[in-house]
């Protein structure tokens, strides 16, 4: 397929992920791409998400037709009590999508961290056994299971701590927090991998953009390992202000609805040996990410 002509279907376009993906998208002049965000998706409504699938598939005049699906509920505490609106987002809709394109093009589906319980202690492979503890995880592993269920040229691409330019993040909070306050408190026993969402874009347009098929299930993140306490001190540096001023807590000062993950990191080495580009460290990523901000 190198060299062939590609259709792009996004969903989720509006929010953080999506306009990173747009932003690499635009880098492709060749391509078709089409974006929709949720006024024009409505992911609770089958009929609708399929009519929009089949019609943007009978238009497709490039080589290939390629769906990233970067649209998900991830309001992680509203989804304990609306969890039945989320499994239509992340549970449901993946399914359809991923009928829809079974046997017309490829599907790569973004996934999080919280299908995993957070006890482990070294980074999840791709093939370690959800536990999610959370609503939000429920939902997201069963639309894993349902993108599985449907075959086709489908990949699920685990993700964690992303943070972008568009839209509410943690990145974004300190940045804020750094400007108003003299101290912040930061909790020091939840552990990931802060990703840049440009970062993540980038290695899912390749996903879709590579000749051949992938492995059903990969993770992309940016490497290494940090606390929440310690990506606030990394931020607080960037700037210039003295890191210091983050102090340490525990999660048990902040309770929240939903239960977070204490270790959040994904083994990414299944990306790698998939011949795609490998993730750069994550303070090498926040760096670049908080000069362009």
């Amino acid at each position: 397929m190198s060299g062939l002509s590609t259709a792009w279907l996004v969903t989720g376009a509006r929010g953080q992920l999506g306009h990173d993906l747009l932003e690499v998208l635009a880098r492709r002049p060749d391509d078709d791409v089409t974006a929709l965000g949720r006024a024009e998706l409505d992911l609770t409504n089958e009929a609708a998400v399929r009519k929009t699938v089949r019609h943007w598939l009978d238009e497709v005049r490039a080589d290939r037709a390629v769906l990233l699906n970067a649209a998900a509920y991830t309001a992680v505490d509203d989804a304990e009590t609306d969890e039945a609106t989320a499994q239509l987002v992340n549970g449901a809709a993946p399914g359809w999508l991923a009928q829809e394109m079974a046997g017309a093009g490829r599907l790569v589906h973004v996934s999080t961290d919280y299908v995993f319980d957070g006890t482990a202690t070294e980074p999840y492979p791709v093939d370690a056994p959800t536990a999610p503890r959370s609503a939000y995880g429920r939902t997201k592993a069963a639309g894993e299971r349902a993108v599985a269920a449907a075959g086709g040229d489908a990949t699920t691409v685990r993700t964690a701590w992303v943070y972008g330019h568009h839209g509410g993040n943690f990145v974004a909070t300190m940045m804020r927090l750094e400007a108003d306050r003299p101290t912040v408190s930061v909790v020091t026993d939840q552990v990931g991998s802060p990703t840049w969402s440009l970062d993540l874009a980038a290695g899912l347009v390749a996903l879709g953009a590579r000749a051949e098929s992938a492995p059903p299930v990969l993770h992309l993140t940016n490497t290494g390992a940090a606390s929440w306490w310690d990506l606030a001190r990394a931020v607080f540096e960037e700037r210039g202000a003295d890191p210091e001023r983050v102090l340490p807590t525990s999660t048990d000062a902040f309770p929240r609805p939903a239960p977070r993950p204490a270790y959040s990191v994904l083994d990414t080495t299944a990306w790698t040996a998939a011949g795609l580009p490998a993730p750069r460290p994550w303070r090498a990523a926040l760096a670049e990410a908080l000069r362009s901000w």
